[in-house]
């Protein structure tokens, strides 16, 4: 497994906090902890995963050219894949990684598990261009209605634009207002 398939396998770091600067820093710290105390595991379940399939391929030659003197090589190495397939169950229960099932579907088939995260981007980008479309139509409908409203309706478009006008600067007074503090500095908000 190399180092592009472990990022997208997972990780697990949380972080809490009380605001203090003191507790960021440590979260900070934690999370690095975390993080790298999940990768760890992970490596330790990947080793496990190529010591256990060289544990098959062992096996399988064993097998393939099994006579009565094989005997004994061939349970020593039935029992190393037990041993190996327990160990690696219990690596993997203190990991938390989690795979959809897409992605072990297309491993059973055969298949390149890159091609389900370029399958997911080239769904999302075709849906991004089908709801810009919508959006760009919508924009073009609204102001050609605008025009004809304008042609036909000239004082209420002017009122209408008018009071557009007057709200759209109350909403944006009540937000400057909502992030202002009682000394007059505005308020920040912080990135978590």
């Amino acid at each position: 497994m190399d180092s592009s398939q472990s990022t997208v396998l997972g990780g697990n770091g949380g972080n809490g906090g009380n605001g203090t600067l003191i507790s960021q820093t440590n979260d900070m710290t934690t999370s690095t902890a975390g993080a790298d105390d999940s990768m760890q595991k992970l490596n330790q379940v990947s080793n496990s995963i190529q010591k256990t399939l060289g544990l098959i391929h062992q096996l399988y030659l064993t097998v393939s050219t099994f006579n009565a003197a094989f005997q004994m090589p061939l349970l020593q190495r039935i029992n190393g894949l037990v041993v190996e397939l327990d160990n690696m169950v219990k690596l993997a229960e203190k990991s938390n990684i989690q795979v959809p099932m897409e992605v072990v579907n297309l491993i059973d088939d055969g298949k390149n598990p890159d091609e389900f995260t370029k399958d997911v981007i080239n769904s999302c980008i075709a849906k991004n261009q089908i709801t810009k479309g919508k959006t760009d139509a919508l924009k073009n409908l609204r102001k050609h209605l605008l025009e004809e409203l304008e042609q036909n309706f000239p004082d209420e478009v002017e009122t209408f634009r008018e009071s557009r006008a007057a709200a759209a600067a109350e909403l944006k007074r009540q937000a400057q207002a909502q992030s202002a503090l009682p000394n007059g500095d505005v308020r920040v908000k912080s990135e978590h």
